[in-house]
């Protein structure tokens, strides 16, 4: 895979970099975190992952960002730089997926609310249709039981962690139900054990 900084610290960027006294830091920092592939946390992330924002040009050079969604699964790593994931029916207008057509050039954002984490990748991707796709890989993907429409693939060229400064506390609801039902089975058995307690100590008063 590429340098980040390669891609994104150039001209007005750059010198902006330079007023500011980081670029040199960068320039140091961002070769030592490029790597040949996904690493290991960042495969974890991503499989961890319920929804990401994909970034596409116009033709017009209009920036444009969606929101994809699914069951923690939906988006999975599929090689060592490349990820696939469950296009479901959106709302018709095809933005996007027209996009890529004419430039097929992305650019990823995954947010952990919960644990403070956002990653950012770059990379070439393509939306084909369900029937050009391994039927395994679409099984793997469709984690909601739904109608998976498409599939996207995006090559990943460069992957950069975002400081997890001003990340709200956002708690995902199947966490929350999760926490939730182990702490009522928690309750409903030290309920069961006082009736118990109780039930003992009236047979001892008759």
């Amino acid at each position: 895979m590429e340098n980040y900084a390669d891609i994104f610290f150039k001209e007005a960027v750059a010198d902006l970099q330079r007023e500011d006294g980081m670029f040199d830091r960068f320039q140091r920092m961002y070769p030592g975190r490029t790597s040949p592939s996904l690493t290991d946390d960042e495969v974890r992330f991503i499989a961890s992952a319920n929804s990401f924002y994909m970034a596409t040009v116009s033709a017009d050079g209009w920036p444009y960002v969606q929101h994809r969604g699914g069951r923690r699964g939906f988006l999975r790593p599929t090689g060592p730089a490349q990820l696939a994931y469950a296009d479901y029916r959106g709302n018709r207008q095809f933005i996007s997926t027209g996009h890529l057509k004419q430039d097929d050039r992305v650019s990823i954002f995954l947010m952990d609310y919960l644990n403070k984490g956002r990653l950012k990748m770059q990379g070439h991707a393509r939306i084909l249709p369900v029937a050009e796709v391994e039927p395994e890989l679409v099984a793997q993907l469709d984690t909601d039981g739904g109608v998976t429409e498409r599939v996207g693939i995006i090559d990943v060229i460069a992957t950069d962690w975002n400081c997890p400064q001003y990340i709200p506390d956002l708690y995902p609801a199947d966490v929350v139900r999760q926490i939730s039902g182990d702490k009522l089975a928690e309750l409903q058995a030290e309920n069961q054990a006082l009736k118990d307690e109780l039930a003992i100590l009236k047979g001892e008063r008759r």
